[in-house]
């Protein structure tokens, strides 16, 4: 199985968030691309009352893209989400083809060295690194990576955040049924 892994925090998951798998669905061959929302996430701050929240709207967001799945795998582990750990648990899961993709932005991928393992981890996992149109291509050492672009879709989560505790509209930032979620939930107030 040719498998590709987007990890995250997904805080919540939004439009921007899709669009990327969506591009490496299009542009890639693989048999499946696993949305893996961060169960207990390192490098950030976060409210544990969001992280049941976190998979459930992940859930909602992809529900009727093919070949796109929510893995609870770090769910089912009460421990932090390091990244070499679940990519470790993934190679036992699965019967994978060649190396794990895994979809990351410039920002994380500049500091990939910071990681939990990372030198263990670039030797497990080939990189999809997303890269903003006037962002210059830079090497980090040891890992196998390509870049790709798309059209820009600047959306972050922590916008998204802000506008709901400002009492202002989402909608076109999130899915229809991700902000129905939101708000019949009452997050981010």
């Amino acid at each position: 199985m040719k498998l590709c892994v987007f990890q995250g925090t997904f805080n919540p998951i939004h439009n921007g968030h899709i669009k990327m798998a969506e591009h490496v669905l299009a542009n890639y061959d693989f048999d499946k691309l696993l949305i893996i929302p961060a169960f207990k996430p390192p490098h950030k701050d976060y409210d544990e009352t969001l992280t049941p929240h976190r998979l459930e709207m992940a859930k909602i967001a992809i529900k009727k893209i093919s070949k796109l799945e929510v893995s609870d795998i770090e769910y089912k582990i009460d421990r932090t989400s390091y990244t070499y750990l679940t990519i470790m648990e993934l190679y036992e899961l699965y019967n994978v083809e060649g190396k794990i993709h895994f979809i990351i932005g410039t920002d994380a991928f500049k500091n990939i060295d910071s990681w939990y393992k990372a030198e263990e981890l670039k030797k497990l996992i080939k990189f999809i690194v997303f890269k903003r149109e006037n962002e210059t291509e830079f090497c980090i050492n040891n890992a196998e990576y390509e870049y790709t672009t798309m059209p820009l879709c600047d959306i972050s989560s922590t916008e998204i955040r802000d506008k709901i505790k400002a009492g202002k509209e989402i909608t076109g930032l999130v899915s229809e049924e991700v902000e129905r979620y939101i708000e019949r939930n009452k997050l981010y107030k």
